[in-house]
């Protein structure tokens, strides 16, 4: 039987090549269905896929919540879990609509209506699936593993019953009406918008913003004095119905000597500025209640006015109303009042009997049979009116007002405040039930919680659900002349109400507004239509959880079984889209949100900082991207390259540093353990020494691979992939940069337990690696782990998740190894400083540190070793000192707590002892005396400075020391020209084409005395570092390779293969 051996690992990786040939094995052998099999019948652990639109590309900021959607879900299934991924696309909605009537070159509803409804609504359907292979090829490139044959669709007939039905549930609770609110209305759409859409279009803009004249017709000031309106919408001004006064607000006459106004006493000044006196007349608001003024203009008819509400009897309108949301804040304390277009206005004039008038067509524009600005955009109209007001003299004051409007967020036209019939979910009668939601959901980052998305809910307004649009989920409620309503919940409910089979129908506009039935309520039988709206296509996609099954009328089971989620993730602009509808559909339908654990990102920008943008050209295509620097190396700046809360910059820079700093360092290592294990045809087996027999580095690395399973472990549990990729990351630093440099030649000498160890922490390490960097991990796993693991699962993403053994870790042994590495940066810093090659053995090193005295043989060979120092020794126990140390104030740190006596307490430390103040420091605290009074001192309030005495090299730093002695004698300076002989013989060994294996036969020569006499002294040394079985001085024959000189050495030598 053959040993078992690894596969052999090239030096060089090509990263994106590595991957393709992994995406081959994985489809090949099936992996991602093979990880589902294997875990059926395991705890689900449930993911919900927010639903893209596929009617545009992909690009760049795609790959981040895809990243967040895969790790977590590979991680929870090492973890033991059975994690389905149920890919979906959303398909309807006003974005969809827009991107096709620009197709066609539509500009707005009338185009539609003319091209026909089915016509229209068949090239919205085929464009949500256009770009369907893109998304796909991204997801399949970047490995994300997400089931895209059986994806939902929300255009789908069972999708759409399933919406239907959790309508009908919303419907019969009473909490889905119709009602005539001013709500948010989008002239060039020719729909309302909801609360959440609205929140995503704020725009700045420079609005006028002007204080207009009110000249009073009645009261006891009719015809001497106005009442001074401000208004920053003068286009409303056209259909003022009455001003709002303050009932409690005490109101004044002010006169300038040629006019008097009328404003609220708290404004006086704001309002009139200077040159302005109040003429000692003064009226409540609710006194004003019924003064009659002349309206601005007179452009409108008014209906005669009804019979009034709230015992306020019938009048003309145009006067001043009382109501209690007036404020003295800004403006003049009198508000002009235009119920057509603002919700407070539409209430109070309502309690009035008030009409409502609104000259304003659905497109935006004034009716065209208007004077002035008849057939005008009504944003554009601003200008024309102040004018008009300018000229009349009504107009007293005008400023530009800049300030932040909302405009539609998908076609950036600006936002009319509209009063309309629209359906409402009454959402707000369940606010307190989703505060309650929210409080049991974890976000990511916390401060979501009760920040953006708690405010959101704090403030939350009804659900304006209906649109007056085409392609959408059809709003499935029938009305009868006699305005009973139906709400349907499935197209077999239809068959039943209709007597014909409708279960073929196609469930969108216009075939299912021919569907009509007669009346089922208390024998009505009136003919009943389906009202014309469609739904904010918003609810579909909170509707995901059950639609994506078509429940309740399919997989029931499978739904229960699957609901809530444990995880969802996207961009945290979701805050107020999907995050909200998830939560709002979830706990309005089963009374529990639709989720447990929310991870919010922020947005990924260019490597300038500015946002991704065709326009700027800063775009980054997202295949060309991981085809450049491979998907890993993508993901892993995705997850962990800084905070992923944060907004954050990506560029070839910051991704190749990911490529050089870690997934190199990793891939190296993995090479030189694959290179010296088959070297030494070594395979992990019995005979290899047990963990507790291994040397002390080995027992360290063990150690630290524990506590660090332990906490990748905990910060992948806690969403924390930023904390999980920095453990990673300077773990294979500590591995590559420490343990691999300081066991080289334990490795080349084929040491099982060096190997053994090394081939314990590679597992290891690709397991926790492998959600984050699924490909590079993969490819670990099938040449270092199957080849010699009998049983081993044919992919990493089939292990198990590694254990943390807590026994294991040992924190004494983790402190004495970091003093170690501290004490050896030192040697090294101070030794670079003294201009002594590291090649030059010294003869000692002194030490002064805390815990260094507990350092045991084996550690102190890793610091000797590493500074090329013979031998070790206490600081304190030389004696006398090796430093001239001098003691100054910081006066910056000691002013602060001083004052004024910082100079007494300079002086006191100028005079102290600077060698045992040094020395007080470095344990803690040092202590002056000054004025008889003792002043404790810390570290940061004293500059201390050290000078080494002529022939040593002396580092401090925090409380450690490190002297070098750097007497030369001539043993130490031979001692160094046999290191130097070992660097070139190594140098023309690689040069040689030589397998880092093979032994040598070599022949010098020198004429240099100093170079002889190295090179025979430490013969047996040079020897064993350049693997020569035969080590001679004198010439060569011709069976050697060419020669090889140094002049610095005066050293010539030929070397051949043994």
């Amino acid at each position: 039987m053959t040993t078992p051996t690894y596969r052999p690992v090239p030096a060089q990786v090509d990263l994106p090549a590595l991957e393709h040939t992994v995406l081959k094995f994985w489809d090949e052998q099936k992996i991602f269905a093979k990880s589902l099999d294997q875990s059926e019948g395991r705890p689900e652990w449930v993911f919900y896929e927010g639903p893209p639109t596929a009617n545009g590309m992909p690009g760049a900021h795609h790959i981040e919540a895809r990243v967040f959607k895969d790790v977590f879900p590979r991680f929870r299934t090492m973890r033991g879990y059975h994690v389905a991924r149920k890919a979906g696309w959303d398909c309807h909605g006003l974005p969809v609509e827009l991107a096709v009537e620009k197709e066609l070159g539509f500009s707005g509803k009338q185009d539609i209506e003319a091209y026909g409804i089915a016509e229209f609504n068949a090239k919205c359907r085929e464009s949500v699936t256009r770009h369907t292979d893109a998304f796909a090829e991204l997801t399949t490139r970047m490995g994300y593993w997400v089931d895209l044959d059986d994806a939902y669709r929300t255009m789908d007939p069972e999708y759409v019953e399933s919406v239907w039905w959790s309508l009908k549930e919303i419907f019969n609770k009473g909490l889905l009406v119709q009602d005539h609110r001013v709500a948010p209305w989008c002239p060039r759409c020719g729909t309302g918008l909801s609360d959440h859409e609205l929140a995503q279009g704020y725009e700045t803009v420079v609005d006028p913003s002007v204080y207009v004249r009110f000249p009073l017709t009645s009261g006891p000031l009719a015809g001497e004095a106005a009442l001074l309106v401000w208004t920053t919408t003068p286009w409303t001004l056209v259909s003022n119905t009455a001003v709002a006064a303050h009932p409690e607000v005490t109101y004044v006459v002010a006169t300038n000597g040629e006019e008097k106004l009328v404003v609220a006493e708290p404004l006086v000044e704001k309002a009139l500025g200077e040159g302005w006196e109040t003429t000692g007349q003064t009226f409540t608001g609710a006194e004003m209640e019924r003064w009659t003024y002349r309206r601005p203009f007179e452009l409108v008819e008014f209906p005669s006015v009804s019979e009034g509400t709230n015992e306020h009897s019938p009048a003309e309108a145009h006067y001043v109303v009382n109501a209690e949301y007036v404020t003295t804040e800004d403006g003049t304390g009198l508000v002009h009042q235009s119920p057509a277009f603002g919700e407070d206005d539409l209430k109070v004039c309502r309690s009035y009997g008030l009409p409502v008038v609104n000259p304003v067509r659905p497109d935006g524009t004034f009716e065209e049979d208007l004077p002035l600005v008849g057939g005008v955009f009504f944003k554009k109209a601003d200008e024309q009116l102040t004018e008009d007001l300018q000229q009349r003299g009504l107009l007293f004051r005008h400023l530009p007002y800049e300030h932040s409007y909302p405009h539609c967020w998908r076609c950036h036209t600006a936002l009319l405040y509209y009063a309309q019939p629209s359906w409402y979910i009454r959402t707000t009668a369940i606010k307190d039930r989703l505060l309650e939601e929210n409080e049991k959901t974890n976000w990511f980052p916390d401060s979501v919680k009760h920040g953006r998305y708690g405010d959101w809910l704090n403030n939350n307004i009804d659900w304006a659900l209906s649109r007056n649009r085409y392609w959408g989920t059809p709003l499935p409620i029938w009305r009868c002349e006699e305005n009973h309503l139906t709400c349907v919940g499935s197209l077999t409910e239809l068959t039943e109400l209709t007597g014909t089979d409708q279960s073929g129908l196609d469930p969108h506009r216009p075939y299912i507004d021919e569907v009509t039935f007669g009346c089922p309520q208390d024998g009505c039988g009136a003919t009943a239509t389906r009202v014309p709206e469609v739904i904010d296509a918003w609810y579909d996609s909170g509707s995901m959880p059950f639609a994506q099954w078509g429940y309740p009328y399919k997989n029931k089971e499978l739904f229960e079984a699957r609901y809530p989620a444990q995880f969802i993730c996207e961009a945290i602009d979701q805050t107020r889209g999907w995050f909200y509808t998830l939560m709002a559909v979830g706990t309005l339908v089963f009374d529990k949100s639709s989720y447990e654990n929310v991870v919010c990102l922020g947005h990924i920008l260019a490597e300038d900082g500015r946002k991704m943008s065709k326009h700027l050209g800063n775009i980054l295509q997202p295949i060309p991207l991981m085809d450049q620097h491979g998907a890993d190396a993508v993901r892993w700046f995705m997850a962990a390259g800084g905070s992923p809360w944060a907004a954050r910059r990506v560029g070839h820079g910051t991704i190749q540093e990911v490529v050089r700093k870690t997934l190199l360092t990793y891939w190296n290592t993995v090479a030189f353990q694959a290179l010296y294990a088959r070297t030494s045809s070594w395979a992990p087996s019995e005979a290899d020494p047990a963990p507790a027999d291994r040397p002390v580095l080995d027992r360290w690395l063990l150690s630290e691979l524990h506590a660090l399973t332990d906490q990748v472990t905990q910060a992948l549990e806690n969403y924390d992939t930023q904390r999980a990729g920095k453990l990673l990351s300077a773990f294979v630093d500590d591995l590559s940069n420490w343990y691999v440099r300081r066991s080289r030649r334990r490795f080349w000498q084929g040491d099982k337990a060096a190997l053994r160890t090394l081939h314990e922490v590679v597992e290891t390490v690709t397991k926790l690696m492998a959600p984050l960097t699924p490909f590079i991990t993969e490819r670990v796993w099938q040449d270092l782990i199957v080849p010699v693991t009998p049983g081993a699962p044919e992919s990493v993403h089939l292990a198990s998740w590694p254990e943390a053994d807590l026994s294991a870790v040992d924190p004494e042994l983790s402190r004495q190894m970091a003093l170690v590495r501290r004490l050896v940066e030192l040697g090294r810093a101070t030794r670079a400083e003294s201009g002594v090659k590291t090649r030059q053995p010294l003869r000692r090193a002194l030490i002064a540190a805390a815990g260094f005295d507990a350092l045991g043989p084996e550690l102190h060979a890793q610091i000797t070793e590493e500074l090329n120092v013979e031998s070790l020794a206490l600081l304190s126990e030389v004696g006398g000192s090796l430093v001239d140390t001098t003691a100054k104030a910081n006066f910056r740190a000691l002013g602060k707590r001083f004052g004024k006596r910082v100079q007494d307490v300079a002086k006191a430390v100028a005079n102290a002892d600077a060698a045992a103040l040094s020395q007080a420091l470095r344990e803690g605290t040092a202590s002056v005396e000054v004025d008889g009074e003792t002043i404790t001192l810390s570290p940061d309030e004293v500059i201390i400075t050290e000078t080494p005495r002529e022939g040593w090299s002396v580092a401090s730093d925090a409380g450690a020391t490190v002297a070098l002695d750097l007497e030369i004698t001539e043993d130490l300076r031979r001692a160094g020209l046999a290191r130097d002989a070992i660097r070139l013989i190594q140098e023309a060994r690689k040069n040689s084409g030589l397998d880092v294996a093979d032994r040598i036969a070599l022949r010098w020569t020198s004429d240099d005395a100093a170079t002889t006499a190295a090179l025979t002294e430490h013969a047996e040394l040079i020897a064993d570092e350049v693997l020569a079985t035969d080590f001679a001085q004198g010439e060569a024959d011709d069976t050697y390779g060419a020669p090889f000189t140094d002049e610095g050495l005066s050293l010539t030598f030929r070397l051949r293969k043994a």
